[in-house]
C-alpha cells in the first residue's frame, strides 16, 4: 500500500435502491411517491426565469424555511433546511453528536445511521427491536451520547405512539434527541408538538415522501431557535449554498397546497391497506405499517427467490440480506392502485407455480 493510502478515510457506504434503467416496470423499491407533485410545481417549471440560475441562491433558503414554519405553525428561526433529509440529519450527526459516549439507535433501521457514524468517527450502539421488529423505549434510558430513530421504523413500517416517543424523549434531557419522521404523513402523529416541551428534541422530515419531490431532494429539521443556529453555524461552515433556485421555488409551492398534500397521503393510505388484505389473503405475513410500505415474509419463500422472481416479472421491490433476521422479508413500496393489484396477480403466480 502506498503512504498516501494510509490516510484515506475508509467507510462502507450506503446502498441506495436499485434505479432500472428500463422504463416498463413496476417500481416499488424506493419509497417514492406513485402520484406527480402538486400542481403548482409543473407551473413553476414551466415559468421558471433560467437566467436567474447565473446567481447564487438564497444561502438562508428564506422562502421555503417561510412557507414550512407557516405550514406547521412554527417561528422561522425552529426550522432548518437540506438537500433531503439525508443531508439535514448528516448536519447533525456532525452538530450534536461529539460525546465520547456512543449514539444509540435501533439495530435494524435506515442503514444510513451507522454510515455516518462511522465515516465521522462517532462511537455508536444499536439497540435490538423486539421480536415483533418494535422499539422498546426502556432500552434508551440509560447513558449515551445521543439518540436516533424513524417513526414510522424503515424498513419495518412500524410505529410508535406519541406517548412512546416522549417517553424516550423525556428519559434522555441531557442529549440531543433526534425522531426522523420521513414517513410520518402516512398515518402517525408527529412529535413536533413537543419540540417547545424539549429543547434537545430535532424532529426531521423530508418533501421526498408524501410530498412526491424525491427527485428535488428537500429535507428539513425543527426544533428550538438555539438547535437551529447550531445547525446553521455547521452548515454554513460546510456549504453555504445546499439548495438551488429552482429547487427552493418548487419545495415552497408544494408546501402551500395542503388539499393536495391531503388528497394523496389519504389515497396511499387507502391502497396500503387495500395490499395488507391481498397480501394476507396470499399467505403474507407483515407487521401494520403505517408508512408507504410494507415490511413482508412468505414462509414459503424465501425473500431472495421472492426478489428474483418478481425482478423477472418487471416488478421491482426491495430486499436486504443482511441482518439475517430480516433476509426473508421484502420492502414493498405502496404504488398506484393499478400496480398495486398487479402486484398482486403477479405474486399469485409466484406461488402458485411454487406449489406445482
Amino acid at each position: 500500500m502506498s503512504n498516501w493510502e494510509k490516510n484515506i478515510r475508509k467507510v462502507v457506504p450506503y446502498v441506495p435502491g436499485e434505479q432500472p434503467k428500463i422504463l416498463d416496470v413496476i417500481k416499488l423499491n424506493t419509497n417514492e411517491n406513485p402520484y406527480p407533485p402538486a400542481p403548482e410545481v409543473e407551473k413553476i417549471l414551466k415559468e421558471f426565469n433560467v437566467d436567474s440560475l447565473r446567481l447564487y441562491p438564497d444561502p438562508t433558503v428564506s422562502d421555503l424555511v417561510k412557507a414550512i414554519a407557516e405550514f406547521y405553525g412554527l417561528n422561522e428561526n425552529q426550522v432548518f433546511t437540506g438537500v433531503g433529509s439525508d443531508d439535514v440529519l448528516a448536519m447533525i450527526f456532525m452538530t450534536f453528536f461529539n460525546s465520547d459516549k456512543p449514539i444509540i439507535f435501533p439495530d435494524i433501521t435506515y442503514s444510513f445511521y451507522d454510515v455516518w457514524a462511522d465515516m465521522l468517527r462517532i462511537p455508536y450502539e444499536t439497540v435490538p427491536l423486539d421480536e415483533n421488529f418494535r422499539i422498546d423505549a426502556r432500552k434508551y434510558y440509560g447513558e449515551n451520547g445521543g439518540v436516533i430513530f424513524p417513526n414510522p421504523n424503515a424498513p419495518t413500517g412500524e410505529l410508535l405512539s406519541l406517548e412512546v416517543v416522549e417517553d424516550i424523549i423525556k428519559n434522555n434531557p441531557d442529549v440531543i434527541v433526534v425522531v426522523d419522521e420521513a414517513y410520518i404523513d402516512f398515518g402517525g402523529e408527529s412529535a413536533l408538538p413537543l419540540i417547545d416541551k424539549y429543547d434537545n428534541l430535532i424532529v426531521v422530515q423530508t418533501f421526498s415522501k408524501s410530498r412526491s419531490l424525491a427527485g428535488s431532494r428537500v429535507g428539513y429539521a425543527m426544533a428550538n431557535p438555539v438547535l437551529i443556529k447550531y445547525l446553521n453555524d455547521v452548515k454554513y461552515s460546510f456549504n453555504s449554498y445546499t439548495m438551488d433556485r429552482l429547487t427552493i421555488e418548487v419545495a415552497a409551492a408544494a408546501v402551500k397546497n395542503r388539499e393536495y398534500f391531503e388528497e394523496t397521503t389519504r389515497k396511499v393510505i387507502k391502497t396500503r391497506e387495500w395490499t395488507k388484505n391481498e397480501l394476507s389473503k396470499l399467505g403474507f405475513e407483515f407487521g401494520d405499517s403505517k408508512s408507504n410500505f410494507i415490511f413482508a415474509r412468505h414462509p414459503e419463500m424465501s425473500g431472495q427467490k421472492l426478489f428474483e422472481e418478481l425482478k423477472n416479472e418487471k416488478v421491482f421491490v426491495r430486499h436486504f440480506s443482511k441482518p439475517e433476521r430480516i433476509s426473508d422479508y421484502l420492502r414493498i413500496s405502496i404504488g398506484t392502485d393499478q400496480q398495486m393489484e398487479t402486484l398482486i396477480s403477479v405474486l399469485g403466480r409466484i406461488l402458485c407455480l411454487k406449489s406445482i
